[in-house]
């Protein structure tokens, strides 16, 4: 009996230890900081938007100093604007020039606009009828591009254009992430204070108009209504938010002797919020180089997208 009592004691001191081991180790496995989920990988994605001013047909020897441009700048996709006498082919082998295998033309005649990727291009839109120039859809790298060139010389015609750019713009899915980069050919609500400050912009436009027959003021005046229909639908003018002072885009050194007015912001990247809010910088690239290569400057955007923003999520 007694032999009995002693080991039930031994088997209560045995069951006590490893009970007191068992909880200790929940409590240590409790304290044990909780592993962090892994950060979503993410790639920088670079958009270029240039008007190549009438496809090198005036003053061709700059498409080799264009070319070496285009590749230095290394983007990941391209809008560009004034592809005049551009075939698909044409577009693919320049390209090349900067590494993409992917391109799209909108159209062979008049001022064709473009885009290339070096990701597959899919979902291609093109629309003539309504625009002056067309327009020109696509989605690559996760994003719906649109290349725009609007009417160079008419208020009225812009309007339409803008209204009917919204319209397409509203049947892309609720999470679609959209930029628009081009040659816009209008104003800025951002950029009037320095049209007010120059002495020439007025005067410089009812030259334009009467030379042209062309209705770029409306009452005498500039007309800012075009961009700010695209801020009031959401879309960021990116440049605008990014830069540290005005800079214009139009005209270059390239056409100086000419009658082509001040200095003016008419190429522009705009992105509607899902996409605005990955944007890390944005800006008109202004140098000796690009002031040689067309009669517009270059703007471009870069981007921050995770991996799976890329693929379209």
């Amino acid at each position: 009996m007694k032999n009995s009592n002693e080991q039930n004691r031994l088997n209560r001191r045995r069951f006590a230890v490893s009970a007191a081991a068992g909880a200790g180790a929940l409590l240590t496995a409790c304290r044990l900081p909780r592993s962090q989920p892994a950060a979503k990988p993410s790639r920088k994605l670079k958009l270029l938007s240039y008007n190549v001013w009438y496809g090198f047909t005036k003053k061709p020897e700059r498409k080799a100093n264009y070319l070496k441009f285009m590749q230095a700048q290394a983007p990941d996709v391209v809008s560009l604007q004034e592809l005049n006498h551009y075939t698909p082919e044409k577009l693919a082998d320049d390209a090349k020039a900067w590494g993409h295998p992917h391109s799209v033309l909108l159209k062979e005649k008049g001022f064709p606009t473009g885009i290339t990727s070096s990701q597959p291009i899919t979902a291609v839109k093109r629309t003539i009828e309504g625009y002056h120039h067309g327009l020109l859809r696509c989605q690559t790298h996760g994003i719906h591009v649109y290349a725009i060139h609007l009417h160079p010389g008419n208020w009225e015609i812009r309007i339409r254009e803008i209204d009917l750019l919204l319209k397409d713009i509203a049947t892309l899915p609720r999470d679609a992430k959209v930029a628009l980069a081009g040659d816009f050919n209008t104003f800025s609500l951002h950029d009037k204070p320095v049209y007010d400050r120059s002495e020439d912009m007025i005067p410089f436009f009812k030259r334009l108009d009467v030379r042209t027959k062309g209705k770029n003021l409306r009452n005498g005046q500039l007309d800012y209504r075009h961009l700010k229909r695209l801020e009031d639908a959401g879309f960021v003018d990116l440049i605008n938010t990014k830069r540290k002072a005005f800079i214009g885009t139009f005209p270059t050194p390239l056409r100086e002797g000419e009658d082509m007015g001040p200095d003016r912001r008419l190429d522009y990247v705009f992105a509607n919020p899902n996409l605005a809010a990955t944007c890390q910088a944005a800006a008109c690239i202004v140098n000796e180089t690009t002031g040689l290569l067309s009669d517009h400057q270059p703007v471009t955007a870069t981007f921050e997208l995770t991996a799976k923003q890329l693929m379209g999520d």
